[in-house]
Order: structure tokens, then C-alpha cells, then sequence
């Protein structure tokens, strides 16, 4: 029975396997970019070639190589890598704020006023 037994470690492991691999470049051959977007990064709008992905520190990063042959890591958020949230999209900057965030806040504000007149 314990060769039969799953270690601790491995229980939380998915049973699929990844299909392609994120380092591989495309179909075509051609490797992939990642452009910088942060509207405030000193590199914003550069392109640097895709080397791979990884969660470290908390943050999912992207890691390029840049021209020099560097190895440069930015945060995924910072760059194009992942799609652009629906709502920025949408909204095209008209709205500094989400309707769920918006709704959280008044919701809050109305428990914090109760708080208060109880209170009293």
C-alpha cells in the first residue's frame, strides 16, 4: 500500500500536462514579442523578444531578451503579453472606475454610516 501512496507534494499537482511550451516560438517560426505598455516605464513601447513566463515574487512576470542579449523581466501587467481587461477596452479611458468596484464602495460607505449612527 505505500508504494500505491501519492507523496504530500504531488497531490495538488494537475493531471494534464501543458501542450505546447510557452518558450517555443510560433507556428511559423517566428518568435513571439512583448511590448511594454505601462504608460509611466522608460522603456514604454519598446519590443523585446519573448523568452518565458513565470509567478515569482507574487507578480506573474514575463522575461525577454533584450537586444544586448540581457535577460529583462517586467511585470505581465506592464506589458502586452496577456489580453487587455474587457472593461479598459470597452470604456476606451472614460472611466476612471468598474461598476463591481463602484458597487463594493457604496456598499461599504452605507456599513460605515450604519456603524456610525449606531453608535451614537
Amino acid at each position: 500500500a505505500a508504494a500505491t501512496r501519492i507523496p504530500p507534494w504531488r497531490r495538488g499537482s494537475p493531471p494534464w500536462r501543458w501542450k505546447e511550451l510557452s518558450t517555443a516560438p510560433d507556428a511559423d517560426g517566428v518568435s513571439q514579442t512583448v511590448r511594454v505598455t505601462h504608460p509611466f516605464h522608460p522603456l514604454r513601447g519598446l519590443e523585446f523578444r519573448f523568452a518565458y513566463s513565470k509567478h515569482c515574487w507574487g507578480l506573474d512576470q514575463v522575461f525577454c531578451e533584450g537586444e544586448d542579449g540581457k535577460m529583462q523581466s517586467f511585470p505581465t501587467a506592464w506589458t502586452n503579453f496577456v489580453p487587455q481587461d474587457a472593461f479598459v477596452t470597452v470604456s476606451a479611458g472614460r472611466s476612471a472606475f468598474r461598476v463591481t468596484d463602484l458597487l463594493k464602495l457604496a456598499d461599504f460607505l452605507d456599513r460605515m454610516r450604519a456603524d456610525a449612527a449606531g453608535g451614537l
